[in-house]
């Protein structure tokens, strides 16, 4: 049968072949795991240059293969279409079998804790033929993921965001002052002022976004923290500000006031400056071709958030 129009040169299964390839390292190595011969795999490689008018792989007699700038461009590519093949069977197949299928989830570490398990939990239970693969990261990295494909659906905070993703709102959160036991606020009823802590040692949540945002929100305030210990999780900050060793400014608020080592904490309400709320967020990319099981999670969270059961509060 003669190509289509606008249909690619290219098959799938030259896709496939040249992936497996590159993540192997060697010809044999991949026709190994893809249970075909090495030189009907060789073939769709070089198949599949042919098709692309590009070298991919530099052949490398007993040393394997190596990637080619362009190999490294087209293997992003590749997979991103081999996932969204796989998709599009898994929707073909689910109209009869319900949702099924892989959704590749990234979260920021410090969402992970309350959002994730009753997510999981509930969403496998309602859809056992569906997995979940999740990935914990700041902020900046997930984005890249999201770009290149290599993640379907992200929740993060709304901070720094490209704008023209698409999104939903689970949750909205304040910025809240975290003190240890003996600050001299503790004890005090009520929200405090950001400004009173400006020469107070402070405990920076150092992964994106959040830096910056503990920045903007001293910066209303007038002043720069001083930053004596950086955190890279909020429970490690939290720990720090639970010995004593400075303040720290978070979102996200644990049902439990003490640290892991069973140190009080106190939470506090920021009077002034009158800081906006921050959303969390599930984001996807604007072109990608969300599976039925991607579309799925997403109706499914959202229902959690708003019966409150997701962990996160949210402001009405």
């Amino acid at each position: 049968m003669a190509k289509a129009q606008g249909a690619p040169a290219f098959t799938i299964n030259q896709l496939a072949a040249f992936v497996a390839v590159a993540e192997a390292g060697t010809i044999s190595g991949a026709a190994e795991r893809l249970h075909v011969s090495p030189s009907a795999l060789s073939a769709a490689v070089t198949e599949l240059e042919r098709s692309l008018q590009a070298q991919l792989l530099r052949r490398r007699k007993a040393k394997g293969v190596s990637l080619t700038p362009t190999g490294e461009v087209v293997l992003q590519r590749a997979r991103f279409l081999l996932h969204q093949a796989g998709e599009l069977e898994a929707d073909a197949r689910g109209e009869e079998r319900g949702v099924s299928g892989a959704v590749r989830i990234g979260c920021y570490p410090s969402l992970a804790p309350t959002a994730l398990p009753v997510l999981i939990s509930e969403f496998t239970r309602a859809n056992p033929d569906a997995r979940l693969e999740v990935i914990e990261n700041t902020q900046d990295q997930l984005s890249k993921a999201i770009e290149t494909g290599e993640l379907d659906l992200a929740i993060v905070y709304d901070l720094d965001l490209d704008p023209t993703w698409k999104s939903v709102v689970l949750a909205q959160l304040s910025p809240s002052v975290v003190l240890p036991a003996e600050h001299r606020f503790a004890d005090r009823a009520g929200p405090v002022d950001l400004a009173h802590l400006r020469n107070d040692p402070m405990v920076l949540l150092d992964a994106p976004p959040s830096t910056n945002h503990a920045y903007f929100c001293c910066a209303q305030a007038g002043f720069t923290p001083k930053v004596v210990y950086r955190a890279r999780t909020y429970e490690t900050a939290r720990s720090f500000v639970g010995r004593g060793l400075g303040w720290t400014l978070l979102l996200q608020r644990p049902s439990a006031s003490v640290t892991y080592e069973g140190k009080p904490v106190v939470v506090k309400d920021i009077s002034s400056p009158v800081l906006p709320d921050v959303a969390v967020n599930v984001v996807w990319h604007p072109e990608s071709l969300l599976s039925r099981a991607s579309r799925a999670f997403i109706t499914h969270a959202v229902r959690l958030a708003e019966t409150d059961r997701l962990g996160i509060p949210r402001k009405n």
